[in-house]
């Protein structure tokens, strides 16, 4: 099974291989707003982020939270440098 990266912009394609779901789903999802998505010339671009948070709010907040605690102890350590 593969892992989802935050931080990883994903096509629709890898999209519909990472959740096995097929493309007519994807492109469902995308039109109802559950993915979130922007579109780069003619096709779609999904953050990791974006699938996390449709799949697992929690850990997904999780991870933010951690990720905001790490940012603001780094900004405070530059303040400090």
């Amino acid at each position: 099974m593969s892992e989802i990266k935050p931080n990883e912009v994903y096509t629709t394609e890898e999209t519909q291989k990472l959740l096995k779901i097929s493309n007519s789903t994807v492109k469902r999802l995308l039109k109802s707003g559950l993915l979130r998505a922007n579109k780069v010339g003619k096709q779609y671009r999904i953050l990791g982020h974006e699938l996390l948070q449709m799949l697992s709010p929690d850990i997904d907040r999780k991870a933010t939270a951690a990720y905001q605690k790490i940012k603001s102890k780094t900004k405070d350590n530059l303040k400090n440098w």
